[in-house]
């Protein structure tokens, strides 16, 4: 028995070489996977997949993840399915690349689909994959950014890939309103797989390389006889133009990540954390005295509001979502004095700025997004109203107008309101009105606020006067000027404490910012229920 302290036996040389060589192989086994993980479908694949202008999952995650961040999980996993020649073929990693990193020093999850294995179909262990990804984010509370290019649903796996789906959108569902979700479309995305990115707060797509459809365009002849080509049908400007499926539509893919990270920037990673204030760099005293003279003495003359809303925020900070659909309505984010803010307002340039349904569609879902995220929301209002038509009434505006009522009347984050000129009939209480508690109101003095235009309501009010005067038209027009002098500005509304202020238009980007400061802190609270029965 040996003494304490005496050394073990040295051990020979052949043990010392035979232990480095076990050592040495399994490491080189790691490496060869690695290896492996690393090559996705093989050279040719990758060599197609940039053929057709596109990166590969790992190159996309790379170039959206600030370098040296991404950490992989699930790399190992390979499907257990042997129909259809499923058994010749278990690609490490099944065709999902997952894990977490980081978007400017903040942390975010990440999935993507590597279309060089097996198109990139979506099956069991995508879906797993995915879904752990998405479990972590919630966990962590941080935000999950899904990169799709994919076949569709795996064929060969059958019900596995429909329940691996049906686990992504109960997910999706879940998240929502918890941690922001983004889906960047950089590829087909077709059937029952469109639906989880339309179950996420933002999409970003891809031109010329991205669409979305439920049926494609052979199915489509084959059913209801229509000829349509796959851009035409669900590429990145009919879903940015025409069904609002997409929040934005970018030239390439870089020009995507650049998006989704300027869009993070102005994210908290939860729901239970503020905005991500940023460095001041305006001047909060700033005022442009072209305000003042902006909105046009004519109310039929237009003007465009997008300047309004350079002027009033911080210098460069606004970005505009859903730039190209119901552009008589504009949505964005901004910052003002550097606080992350939600930016509502009609566009006189469009339409008038009248309300249909697609900008109904627009505002609420917007105003819903920013009070889940604690985003502050500023409306400017003008508005005629809400678009007149039989179509309209048969699409169901009243059903879809009701959304924006109830959007903010639901919002507890702080309300501001600038009413700039008409303030007209239903459109102007469901903008952040007083009337559903926006919490400080104020109006520019071009700023008209009545159930009706003047020459609308003259034309009720006074009709048999007119009529029956000598000179109708020199009546007409004595009563037109008789009723905007008395309802077509903002002082009776504010002598009834509807509106706080009548500002100077050059005054409202301190004003805002004063009184952002002081709603910093807001407290309020909604009556205890499960859910409300939002007009969908």
């Amino acid at each position: 028995m040996m003494e304490p302290g005496m050394n073990e036996p040295s051990a020979t040389p052949e043990t010392v070489d035979t232990a480095t060589e076990a050592q040495k192989a399994l490491i080189e086994r790691v490496r060869d996977y690695r290896k492996q993980i690393q090559e996705g479908g093989g050279k040719d694949r990758i060599d197609t997949q940039h053929a057709k202008g596109k990166l590969t999952a790992r190159e996309r995650i790379n170039q959206l993840l600030d370098e040296g961040t991404f950490q992989e999980i699930d790399a190992y996993m390979t499907h257990r399915h042997t129909d259809f020649g499923m058994h010749k073929s278990k690609p490490l990693g099944d065709g999902l690349v997952a894990g977490f990193g980081k978007v400017n020093g903040r942390r975010v999850c990440v999935y993507a689909q590597d279309f060089t294995i097996l198109g990139g179909s979506f099956g069991e262990v995508a879906g797993q994959k995915v879904a752990k990804a998405m479990d972590l984010a919630m966990q962590a509370g941080v935000p999950v950014i899904g990169l799709n290019d994919s076949g569709g649903a795996r064929i060969q796996e059958g019900v596995f890939s429909l329940a691996a789906y049906g686990e992504l959108f109960y997910r999706n569902t879940l998240a929502s309103g918890v941690i922001p979700q983004i889906s960047v479309m950089l590829g087909p995305c077709a059937g029952g797989a469109v639906y989880s990115p339309a179950l996420t707060d933002f999409v970003v797509m891809t031109k010329s390389i991205s669409n979305m459809f439920i049926t494609g365009p052979e199915v489509i002849k084959t059913v209801t006889q229509e000829v349509v080509d796959v851009e035409t049908l669900g590429g990145a400007m009919t879903h940015s133009t025409v069904s609002g499926v997409a929040h934005f539509a970018t030239e390439s893919e870089e020009e995507s990540f650049d998006t989704v990270r300027r869009l993070l920037s102005y994210l908290p990673s939860n729901n239970t954390e503020p905005a991500p204030a940023a460095e001041v760099t305006d001047d909060p005293w700033r005022m442009d005295p072209e305000l003042n003279t902006l909105v046009p003495a004519d109310p039929s003359t237009p003007y465009d509001m997008r300047v309004v809303i350079e002027k009033v925020f911080d210098l460069g900070s606004f970005m505009e979502v859903h730039a190209n659909f119901a552009q008589n309505a504009i949505v964005g984010l901004a910052r003002l004095h550097g606080q992350p803010v939600g930016v509502v307002g009609q566009q006189p340039l469009y339409m008038s700025g009248v309300i249909d349904i697609d900008a109904s569609d627009k505002i609420a879902r917007f105003v819903r997004f920013c009070d889940a995220f604690n985003i502050p929301l500023i409306t400017f209002s003008d508005s005629p109203g809400f678009m007149p038509g039989v179509a309209q009434e048969h699409s169901g505006i009243i059903r879809h107008g009701a959304k924006i009522v109830y959007a903010y009347s639901e919002a507890t984050v702080p309300k501001l309101t600038v009413v700039t000129r008409k303030g007209y009939g239903g459109a102007y209480i469901v903008m952040s009105s007083k009337h559903i508690h926006a919490d400080l109101v104020y109006a520019w003095p071009t700023a008209e606020i009545a159930v009706m235009g003047a020459d609308g309501a003259v034309n009720i009010l006074f009709r048999k006067e007119i009529s029956s005067n000598a000179d109708p038209a020199a009546e007409r027009a004595r009563l037109v000027a008789e009723f905007r002098d008395k309802f077509s500005n903002p002082y009776r509304a504010a002598a009834s404490g509807f509106v706080d202020d009548v500002l100077l238009p050059e005054e409202t980007r301190p004003r805002l910012i004063a009184a952002l400061e002081l709603l910093r802190d807001k407290q309020n609270s909604l009556p205890a229920k499960k859910h409300g029965c939002m007009p969908l």
